[in-house]
């Protein structure tokens, strides 16, 4: 099981130093994003499951993740991806903060382990190439305080199923069709 987890890993960040202008195998294969979504809800099982674990004495603040189908639906792609790394900046922050203060080795293992994917989640969205320029923070968005630590897990299983995988579904419609019709395997 870890052999795959660091395999799934590797295969991650290659398409980050592959392709800076478009990870179009992480988008067209499907498997990849289902593959994320089941190591984010393993990985909020194994932090409910660490021994006490002690509430935040400082909170962080998490975003609220949530969104209408039919409104995503609405927006362009590019103010969907500015949303998701607003959404991210946000949560690699939240995790960072969090990081500080647990100092339990169950909790910090998962922490350090949802930091890590988060944080790649991140710079892959920022690497995209984009007509419209870098993405450069300064988000308003709709947050909330913490003291939970398992809202953390929780907040990121639910981007990475939600906004996340509508994202790459969407890109696919684009990415996937062109990369097919000029005869290469996007996977």
């Amino acid at each position: 099981m870890e052999l795959n987890r660091l395999l799934l890993l590797t295969s991650f960040l290659l398409h980050i130093e592959e392709g800076h202008t478009s990870p179009t195998r992480l988008v067209c294969d499907n498997r990849l994003i289902q593959k994320y979504i089941g190591e984010a809800k393993d990985m909020e099982k194994r932090a409910s499951q660490c021994q006490a674990l002690p509430a935040l004495s400082c909170p962080v603040v998490l975003p609220l993740v949530g969104f209408r189908l039919q409104q995503w639906k609405s927006k362009s792609n590019e103010t969907k991806r500015r949303e998701i790394l607003c959404d991210l900046a946000l949560l690699v922050g939240a995790m960072a903060g969090a990081q500080r203060q647990v100092t339990q080795e169950c909790g910090a293992m998962q922490l350090s382990q949802v930091y890590q994917h988060a944080s790649s989640f991140l710079l892959l969205l920022q690497t995209f190439s984009w007509e419209a320029g870098p993405w450069e923070p300064g988000c308003s968005l709709r947050s909330m305080e913490q003291i939970h630590i398992t809202s953390i897990f929780l907040t990121y299983r639910q981007l990475v199923q939600g906004k996340l995988r509508f994202f790459f579904h969407d890109l696919a419609k684009d990415l996937c069709n062109q990369s097919q019709e000029g005869g290469r395997n996007p996977v």
